[in-house]
C-alpha cells in the first residue's frame, strides 16, 4: 500500500471525508461480523455438547480442522493481492453467512466439520483485512487510537449479537434458528464492506517472509497455541465438566464484551504512548496465571471470574498488529499481517489436537497447564522486542531500504 489513494495529491477535504468514510463503514463490518461471531462462539459450546454430542477429543478434532483454514487463507490472500481489499473482504464475509447459515440443517459431527470449514475460511481470509485498512487510513501518529476504535465497534457488535441470542435463549428460539441470524449479520457486514473506499489495495509482494519480522512471526505462533487453548478448551471446560448451561455462557461472554468495548480505545491509546513491549510482558505473565487457574481451581465460580477476565484480555493483543505496522513499509503491511496470522494458526492447528488426546488421557489439568507454558514462554520472547524509540528506528531504516 504505497498510498491509499489513487490520487498521489487529493485536497485535504476529500481526504478527510474518504477517510471518515472510510473509517465508518470499516466499523460496521466489524460490528457486524462480531454480530455474527457473539453468534457462533456464544452458541458453539453448547450446540456441539448438548445437540451434537461431541466429546473433548472431537473438539480437538473440529477446531484444528477448522483453524487450518487459517494457514490456506495465507495462499488465498497472496492470489488475491492487488485486488481491492473491500471487495476481497465482502466475497469472504458472504462464505461466513453461508456456512454458519447452513448449520441450520447438520446434524452429525461430520457435517458440523464441513460447513465449518466454509465459514471458517471465509473468516480467516477476512481477519487481517480489518486492521490493514484500518491502519490505511489512520493518521500519523494515531494506529493504536484508530485500531483501538475499531476493536471497539467488534465488541459492541460482539456484545450486542450475545445480548439477542441471551434473550432470544430466555424466549426458547432454538439455537439452530440463532445461527440463521448470524448468517445474516454477516450478509449486512459484506455490504458496509463493499461501500469502504476501493483504493485500500496491496498492489506489493504477495507473500512476505523477512528474517526482520522473525520476532512477530515468533509471537504470533505462540499466540495462535496460546490462544487455542482458550478457545477450544476454556468453554468446553465449563459446559461438559462444570454444566454451565447456556444463558449463564451468554451473560459472562456479553460482561467480557462489555469490558472489551470500554478497554480498547483506552489500551490503544496506552500502546501509542508507552510502546508495545511492556503491554505485551504484562498481557502474557496475567495469561500464564489465568491457565494455571483452570488446571488448578476446582470452584466454578471463580472459574467463572477467570473465563470472562482472560477473555476481556484479548484486546491486549492488539499490540502485535502495532507492533509490526511500526517495522513495516507499508506495501509489506498486509502480506506481513497475514504471515502472522498464518504463523498463528500453525500452533491452532497442532494445538487442539494434541490438547484433546492430553484431555482424554491425562485430563483436563494438563491441557491447560500446556496453555500456561507458552505463555510464560511469551513472556521471555517478549523481552526482545525493541523499546518504542528503538522501534521507530527499525522502521525508519527498512523504509531507507525500500
Amino acid at each position: 500500500m504505497n498510498s491509499v489513494w489513487s490520487d498521489l495529491h487529493p485536497p485535504a477535504g476529500a481526504l478527510s471525508s474518504s477517510r471518515t468514510r472510510g473509517l465508518f463503514f470499516i466499523g460496521a463490518a466489524v460490528a457486524l461480523v462480531g454480530v455474527t461471531m457473539a453468534m457462533q462462539m456464544g452458541l458453539n459450546a453448547n450446540f456441539l455438547s448438548e445437540d451434537i454430542g461431541i466429546d473433548g477429543r472431537q473438539i480437538g478434532m473440529l477446531e484444528a480442522a477448522r483453524e487450518s483454514c487459517g494457514i490456506l487463507a495465507l495462499a488465498v490472500l497472496a492470489v488475491l493481492a492487488g485486488f481491492a481489499e473491500p471487495l476481497v473482504g465482502a466475497a469472504m464475509l458472504l462464505l461466513v453467512g453461508a456456512g454458519l447459515g447452513a448449520y441450520v440443517f447438520v446434524h452429525s459431527f461430520t457435517w458440523v466439520l464441513l460447513m465449518s470449514l466454509v465459514w471458517s475460511q471465509g473468516l480467516h481470509v477476512w481477519m487481517p483485512l480489518p486492521n490493514s485498512m484500518a491502519i490505511s487510513l489512520a493518521e500519523p501518529g494515531r494506529t493504536g487510537h484508530r485500531l483501538g476504535q475499531i476493536q471497539a465497534a467488534g465488541a459492541a457488535g460482539f456484545a450486542g449479537g450475545l445480548a439477542m441470542a441471551l434473550v432470544l435463549t430466555w424466549l426458547g428460539v432454538q439455537m439452530r434458528t440463532m445461527y440463521l441470524l448470524a448468517a445474516g449479520a454477516a450478509v449486512l457486514a459484506a455490504g458496509a464492506c463493499a461501500a469502504i473506499p476501493r483504493q485500500i489495495r496491496t498492489p506489493g509482494p504477495r507473500l512476505v517472509f523477512r528474517r526482520r519480522y522473525g520476532l512477530y512471526y515468533v509471537l504470533c505462533l505462540l499466540e495462535g497455541w496460546r490462544k487455542q487453548i482458550f478457545i477450544c478448551f476454556a468453554g468446553f471446560l465449563l459446559v461438559n465438566v462444570f454444566h454451565t448451561p447456556l444463558w449463564v455462557m451468554l451473560l459472562m461472554m456479553i460482561a467480557v464484551q462489555g469490558m472489551g468495548y470500554l478497554a480498547s480505545p483506552a489500551v490503544g491509546r496506552l500502546i501509542d504512548r508507552i510502546g508495545e513491549r511492556p503491554v505485551l510482558i504484562f498481557y502474557y505473565s496475567c495469561l500464564t496465571l489465568f491457565f494455571v487457574g483452570y488446571a488448578a481451581i476446582p470452584n466454578r465460580s471463580v472459574l467463572y471470574g477467570i473465563f470472562v477476565i482472560d477473555n476481556a484480555f484479548f484486546v491486549f493483543a492488539m499490540s502485535l498488529t502495532t507492533y509490526v505496522s511500526r517495522i513495516a513499509p507499508q506495501n509489506e503491511l498486509t502480506p506481513t499481517l497475514s504471515m502472522g496470522v498464518a504463523m498463528n494458526h500453525v500452533a491452532a492447528v497442532a494445538m487442539p489436537l494434541l490438547g484433546g488426546i492430553i484431555w482424554g488421557r491425562f485430563g483436563y489439568q494438563w491441557t491447560f497447564l500446556m496453555g500456561a507454558a507458552a505463555a510464560l514462554i511469551s513472556v521471555g520472547v517478549t523481552m526482545r522486542v525493541p523499546r518504542k524509540a528503538a522501534v521507530g528506528a527499525v522502521a525508519a531504516s527498512v523504509a531507507a531500504e525500500g
